[in-house]
């Protein structure tokens, strides 16, 4: 019997994960596009409207933001350079989406949820489960903590959208 080719089994990649999911239709609908309702319905494909718009995973609130905090960012920017450049930048497609403008797409909550739950979120999520199927890649799980997480978001924010 010969070997799979290594370049077919990634390019199954994305199939096979979306297939194991939950089962539950998806609902085409965007982050950032939901109302704020906890309950859950078949539509949602078992999400509630908060965990479409914010993400599935520790974070269960809105985040609320107001000016940049300087020293927060900083510390954001020590951590995206240490945890997130490598597939990340802001302003051109790499390994993952660019992510100049992301906190303005995205509410904060969703991003942290991303960064803290990535494989609640690619198991689940409709549109993180896109994300994969258009990136083929799944972001790994980098063990910040949650005020990690909150400082690379501060760090997201002073990145201008690509143009």
């Amino acid at each position: 019997m010969r070997p799979i080719p290594r370049a077919a089994l990634l390019a199954l990649l994305p199939a096979a994960l979306v297939a194991c999911g939950d089962g539950k239709a998806d609902t085409g609908q965007a982050a950032g596009t939901a109302s704020t309702s906890a309950v859950a319905t078949p539509a949602s494909g078992g999400l509630s409207d908060f965990e479409l718009k914010h993400g599935i995973g520790p974070v269960t609130e809105e985040v609320k933001l107001g000016p940049v905090d300087a020293a927060l960012a900083q510390k954001g920017h020590e951590l995206f350079e240490g945890k997130c450049s490598a597939c990340h930048k802001a302003d051109e497609r790499y390994v993952g989406p660019p992510l100049g403008g992301i906190v303005e797409r995205l509410s904060p909550a969703f991003v942290m949820n991303m960064i803290l739950n990535p494989e609640g979120m690619y198991t689940k999520h409709p549109d993180v489960r896109k994300l994969l199927a258009e990136y083929m890649t799944q972001m790994p799980n980098q063990q910040l903590t949650r005020d990690d997480a909150r400082a690379v978001v501060e760090y997201l924010r002073t990145l201008p959208a690509p143009e």
